[in-house]
């Protein structure tokens, strides 16, 4: 059982490993993570530790790895050689740590025959939500769906799909939460009400890992900005004093991939 007002985290670290930390762990660590496909790392040798309420950037070319790192960070792929753990459990780990992970991409992954409301309340139960119907209403309401709780999701427009396959990927308020590309379709009042949900989420002690090709987006909610090429990190800063200078981090990115200057 877990001890009086334990975090939802430590207690899923007490199940795993049977005894009670002095200290929480790192939201997630990973040591030395290598991906391959064939003969080509799509990740090569990157180690990195996320605190609770972290958001990671990650920026660069097409083929540099993001995507892969992003689901080696969530235990959604094996690695080829190295480790991630999540609250102190090794990944993928048991089914209480997979729920603490949530992933949003450019994908919608909802089931089109199904109402808006369907789609979020079946993922709501589907990850043990206890009041599924209550989450489900909250949810859709910060994404600012909750009108079209009762229309099929067929017929709904792209960004309003984006805004359901959000909500779907938010309601059971995960402690990890992987983006790829989540901007993609959205209309100006979608963006607005996403970058709030995720504001929210940091807020509360989420760890979040952006993956974009929009440098305005990411280090907006970035406190660590990384730009990476062929599989390792080329650049790692943590956001400064008074926030990023778009203009400087824009001139930095163009010089290590556009230019290839290291």
């Amino acid at each position: 059982m877990p001890i009086p007002h334990e975090t939802g985290a430590t207690a899923v670290v007490r199940a795993a490993t049977g005894s009670a930390l002095p200290h929480p762990p790192a939201a997630v660590e990973a040591e030395g993570l290598v991906r391959a496909f064939g003969g080509r790392k799509a990740v090569n040798g990157i180690s990195l530790t996320l605190a609770d309420g972290d958001c990671l950037a990650l920026f660069g070319p097409n083929g540099a790895g993001k995507t892969t790192l992003l689901r080696l960070l969530g235990g959604l792929l094996k690695p080829t050689r190295g480790t991630t753990k999540l609250h102190g459990v090794p990944l993928p780990g048991p089914s209480e740590t997979r729920r603490l992970v949530g992933l949003i991409s450019h994908h919608s992954m909802l089931y089109p025959a199904l109402t808006v409301r369907e789609n979020v309340r079946f993922a709501a139960e589907c990850q043990g939500v206890v009041n599924a119907d209550t989450a489900t209403s909250d949810v859709l309401r910060r994404l600012r769906v909750l009108d079209r709780e009762q229309q099929p999701v067929r017929f709904l427009s792209r960004g309003l799909q984006q805004r359901v396959s959000i909500a779907r990927a938010l309601v059971h308020a995960p402690r990890l939460v992987l983006l790829d590309e989540p901007y993609t379709g959205l209309d100006e009042v979608g963006a607005l009400a996403f970058t709030d949900a995720l504001r929210e989420l940091k807020a509360g002690g989420a760890t979040l890992v952006l993956v974009t090709h929009n440098l305005v987006e990411g280090i907006a909610l970035a406190t660590r900005a990384v730009i990476m090429r062929q599989g390792t990190f080329v650049h790692d800063e943590p956001t400064p004093t008074g926030g990023f200078n778009l203009a400087e981090f824009q001139g930095r990115y163009r010089a290590l991939v556009h230019e290839g200057l290291a």
